[in-house]
């Protein structure tokens, strides 16, 4: 039995292309698929609340809930549930190499709004609070973390709000959020990558160096791997409009086929040697193998 056979549809991209709603993507995703989830292992600030108690003896009068007791004459304290202290950031390229899509049925761009669409729900159910970075060439747009179930919808909002264009250049954007945020996090970053790895590997030590876990989600298109073209094909460059190649992909697939090979082998080699968690997804990948990945260096952060 292969994989495909082995999970539900709903996780496959091939489905999930032609679902339009991101809110409804997360929840077939996560809802479909990790079933059990535990209460978060972390404990810390109170903030959601949950229900009353009769006041006793000794509990902190802060807590007492005074319109409760105007309507009822009844002393009662709020209780509240307790939500982990983790704060996770989904780092989302929306730069126009993204909007490639040629050997699956969604774009990269697509396919990593729906993984975030995802992170996001599962985050929130375990109490994380999730806070979202769009960049390209700079730092698009930057979403606060929270950990209220509400703020699902200010995240797919913001994700819906942009598209992929311009180009990449993402080590600011890395360096700029790693001064921004202090307390110990959780970094997710997906993109394709396509950029000077060194200064990318630079942006990814950088939220090391300040004592974050880091997940990257390297996404790149079926076609972006193997070249699998069988005519001649113009190639246009998503991030220079004015630049097109016409090519025999054949002539060319063997030195390709090295490039890609040396560029995901130092990724995964000197991401290895930062202790950053990093996978190879192309965007035919069933959604779970990559909330797997997130799971497991979740389980890393215990």
């Amino acid at each position: 039995m292969n994989h495909s056979d082995a999970v539900p549809s709903y996780l496959d991209p091939e489905t999930l292309s032609r679902v339009a709603r991101l809110d409804l993507v997360a929840r077939l995703v996560v809802e479909g698929f990790i079933t059990g989830l535990h209460r978060s292992p972390y404990h810390g600030f109170s903030v959601e609340f949950s229900e009353h108690r009769a006041y006793m003896p000794g509990d902190p009068l802060r807590d007492l809930d005074w319109k409760a007791y105007a309507k009822s004459d009844r002393l009662y304290v709020k209780q509240y549930e307790e939500e982990t202290n983790l704060k996770a950031y989904i780092l989302c390229d929306v730069s126009g190499s993204m909007d490639f899509c040629a050997g699956a049925p969604m774009s990269k761009y697509r396919y990593a709004t729906c993984l975030s669409a995802a992170l996001a729900y599962l985050m929130l159910r375990q109490r994380d609070a999730v806070g979202l970075m769009l960049f390209r060439d700079a730092v698009e747009s930057y979403v606060p973390p929270r950990s209220v179930q509400s703020h699902l919808q200010t995240l797919l909002k913001e994700i819906d709000r942009v598209q992929p264009e311009r180009d990449t250049h993402m080590a600011p954007a890395f360096h700029d959020l790693a001064e921004r945020i202090g307390r110990r996090g959780l970094i997710v970053v997906l993109s394709d990558l396509l950029d000077d790895p060194q200064e990318v590997l630079r942006g990814l030590r950088h939220f090391r160096h300040r004592g974050h876990e880091v997940v990257v989600f390297h996404l790149l298109d079926p076609r972006e791997l193997d070249l699998q073209f069988d005519r001649e094909t113009r190639f246009f460059d998503l991030e220079q409009t004015d630049q097109v190649i016409t090519t025999q992909p054949l002539q060319v697939r063997r030195e390709y086929g090295k490039m890609m090979e040396e560029i995901v082998e130092t990724y995964r080699r000197d991401c290895a040697e930062a202790h950053i968690d990093y996978a190879l997804i192309d965007t035919l990948t069933p959604f779970d193998q990559a909330l797997s990945r997130y799971l497991a260096q979740r389980k890393k952060m215990r």
